[in-house]
């Protein structure tokens, strides 16, 4: 599949990756004068028919109707590419106009890009939603700009649910864990679907971080990695539900985002994290499910995790007059919601937000998009954060296996996220 499992950072540090030896130019002045504006952009479709590249030549063409003299170059690729193709042209000095990619924050640190507000009318700009623009921002200033948004909900298999005897979704982790035994007494191959392994690992840690009242940074933006709460949460993880064998036979730290989606598409996992996607993936089964708020250490968990991926405009070309007007386009209520729709996502402006909330047919999105406002994001500010994203995926699966040491395992990602911090500061 091409689709992103579901908008967790893929980018692994995009300032530093290997120069792509040839690249045409970008944002260049066509036959007649015409401007020529290049955009990259990531798929989300997981099939031809549903690729995104139909949206954006849709809408590149749609807004070169109404614009004479402008003409949209769109390139679209799949999430396993798409951020280092930017980053390759960026690096030999092609930098597209616009991307739509998974990080910002190194582009920016390098004077790559346009802030916020010299690319985007004032009511553009104030439209989007308040916590998410304010993680697009590095020293206050944004340059990132939410393209579209997700939040978690504990997915259930309402059929595995009764056939344990668990009569109610579960509040708290001792309820959580209450019900993952029933449902290995029942025969449930995964009661609990853990995916630490590389894929989304950041996204799953996080999600534990927050129920266990901790997280990745505090409310000054500091790295929290190695704090009591997180600790407490992982010893938690490892002794009350991989030590109970109450995730299946597999390694989580071995398992991806994707293999307990599938997993759970057959059958075959009782309850799991999940992001809108699932929605259309399990309905696709004929899977009869229902949805709850993440658990938490004593209770409901006071917040979800959010994620956003992410439009930035470059500088190279000196084409801002040109690019932001596109985007005030591109960011109108109903060109989110085409897009938004299409794809089962959330939209990151008030106004398309509010149109989502008031069409049922668009229900199902309701519990993630009541999230969205209070929901806490990956510190996608910091140039750091690709680094240690990248520790994340590689360490944090040891952390729940026989023997493993939380608190070891997380101090040391804490001291290369200071070290990073540090030398980027």
């Amino acid at each position: 599949m091409q689709r992103r499992r579901f908008l967790g950072l893929t980018a692994a540090g995009a300032a530093t990756a290997a120069l792509a030896p040839a690249l045409t130019a970008c944002g260049s002045s066509g036959p007649g004068g015409s401007k020529h504006l290049k955009l990259v952009a990531a798929d989300y479709g997981d099939k031809k028919d549903n690729s995104s590249k139909k949206y954006w030549d849709s809408l590149a063409r749609d807004y070169e109707s109404k614009n004479k003299g402008i003409k949209i170059d769109v390139e679209v690729y799949s999430w396993t590419e798409v951020d280092k193709k930017v980053a390759d042209m960026v690096a030999a000095g092609k930098a597209p106009d616009i991307a739509q990619i998974g990080a910002y924050a190194d582009f920016a640190a390098a004077g790559k890009l346009y802030p916020a507000d010299q690319l985007l009318s004032i009511p553009t700009q104030a439209d989007f939603i308040s916590s998410i623009a304010a993680a697009g921002e590095v020293h206050r200033v944004q340059y990132g700009l939410p393209f579209v948004a997700s939040t978690r909900l504990l997915f259930f298999n309402k059929k595995l649910f009764a056939k344990a005897g668990v009569t109610k979704a579960p509040e708290s982790w001792d309820e959580l864990q209450a019900a993952a035994i029933k449902l290995k007494a029942a025969g449930v191959k995964i009661p609990y679907g853990l995916p630490l392994g590389p894929e989304e690992a950041p996204a799953e840690t996080m999600m534990w971080m927050l129920a266990g009242g901790g997280g990745y940074t505090d409310k000054n933006g500091a790295y929290t990695i190695d704090s009591a709460e997180n600790v407490k949460a992982f010893e938690w993880v490892r002794d009350e539900l991989v030590g109970k064998d109450l995730v299946g036979p597999n390694d989580p730290g071995r398992t991806n985002r994707q293999d307990v989606f599938d997993a759970f598409g057959a059958g075959d996992v009782g309850m799991l994290n999940g992001h809108p996607t699932l929605i259309q993936q399990a309905k696709a089964k004929g899977l009869d499910f229902d949805m709850t708020p993440l658990p938490g250490i004593k209770g409901k968990a006071r917040s979800t995790m959010g994620v956003a991926d992410w439009m930035m405009a470059f500088k190279q070309n000196n084409n801002r007059d040109s690019i932001g007007p596109f985007l005030d386009f591109v960011y109108s209520r109903d060109n989110v919601l085409s897009f938004t729709g299409q794809y089962n996502l959330l939209p990151v402006t008030t106004a398309a937000s509010g149109a989502m909330h008031d069409d049922r047919a668009h229900g199902e999105l309701w519990p993630f998009l009541d999230q969205l406002q209070d929901a806490s994001f990956y510190p996608a500010d910091k140039v750091s954060w690709a680094k240690v994203s990248v520790a994340i995926k590689e360490k944090i699966g040891a952390v729940v296996r026989k023997g493993g040491d939380p608190a070891s395992v997380l101090s040391e990602i804490q001291r290369l996220a200071d070290a990073t911090e540090n030398a980027d500061g």
